[in-house]
């Protein structure tokens, strides 16, 4: 490795075909205080949690194979202490003397931590020099003034993480990162409130096809239109996202499958650009109080694998399969 890229002020590390660790910078090893003999011919799974490895199964690879590039992807990886440490991450994925391998960049996303910390931090001393009467207004002043900069900086970064760490780069969706925030809400309610919800998700059939027949840049240009349609359907009943490659996911307000078979009805008879015709399978579960987020995906997932195995171009709800 070369010793500029050995210590430049990002982290780096390469990963083979299998996934294992075969380079990393001397910056990545101190931000996640591991050696480089703990990490070299480890899996690069072993530094991600549970939620995090799903987000690379569900996004991250699909997007690699399909475009052998992926760019900022917001996640925690887990330092030797099992602390999680934020990174906005840039990968690319190539052939180097004969053999594949994926080069990642990681930035630490300390700072808005840091800020946050420092907002919190003035408003205390604000506070208090309100009270101590005695404080000179100059001081308050200036204290204030320092707030008001601080909390400008901060919603700066916050609002480019928001973006970054919510929004799908291609479709304009919401992604498998936010999928999750609003599960939880919406379990939330269901418990205090009772209020009922469904997960549907949506596989493009025979999409393989597409990428493969057309090129990726009709692919994508069928990712979008259909992330539009998606959009259309729901309106204001639920929550569209992007899940991971040619998936999507729609947490629907209510028990109403007329919005599913919306969608599969207005798929196929829709007139895509290039290729004309095409179908989408969708799988629906309603959330119950024996469910949680995986358990719900578990079952949304078998019935989309039954629409699947029974001749694509339809509509199964779980429930209905027993």
């Amino acid at each position: 490795m070369d010793i500029r890229l050995r210590k430049a002020p990002c982290g780096f590390l390469s990963t083979n075909d299998e996934g294992k660790i075969v380079e990393v910078n001397e910056t990545f090893l101190r931000w996640i205080s591991y050696t480089e003999q703990q990490l070299l011919g480890q899996h690069v799974e072993m530094l991600l949690s549970p939620t995090n490895k799903l987000m690379f199964h569900s996004y991250f690879y699909p997007t690699i194979q399909l475009k052998n590039i992926v760019e900022e992807f917001f996640l925690s990886m887990r330092d030797s202490n099992k602390k999680s440490v934020p990174f906005l991450m840039n990968a690319k994925r190539y052939m180097r003397d004969g053999e594949e391998v994926i080069d990642y960049i990681l930035m630490k996303m300390q700072h808005r931590l840091e800020y946050e910390r420092e907002v919190q931090s003035l408003k205390i001393q604000a506070e208090e020099a309100y009270e101590k009467k005695s404080q000179a207004f100059d001081h308050l002043e200036q204290i204030y003034a320092e707030i008001e900069q601080k909390q400008n900086e901060l919603m700066a970064i916050n609002l480019g993480l928001i973006e970054l760490s919510n929004t799908d780069k291609l479709t304009g969706l919401y992604n498998r990162r936010y999928f999750s925030q609003k599960m939880s809400e919406f379990i939330r309610a269901f418990d205090m409130e009772h209020v009922q919800f469904s997960l549907l998700i949506i596989d493009i059939d025979h999409f393989k096809n597409v990428n493969d027949t057309y090129g990726h840049q009709v692919g994508d240009i069928v990712l979008e239109q259909l992330a539009q349609l998606l959009k259309e359907v729901v309106g204001e009943q639920g929550v569209v996202c992007r899940f991971g490659g040619e998936e999507f996911t729609i947490i629907l307000i209510g028990h109403s499958q007329q919005v599913a078979d919306d969608i599969n009805k207005r798929a196929a008879a829709k007139e895509w650009p290039h290729i004309h015709k095409l179908t989408v399978s969708v799988g629906m579960a309603n959330f119950t109080e024996h469910d949680d987020e995986q358990s719900l995906i578990q079952r949304a997932d078998e019935a989309l694998y039954y629409s699947k195995e029974h001749g694509r171009n339809r509509v199964t709800i779980y429930e209905e399969m027993h």
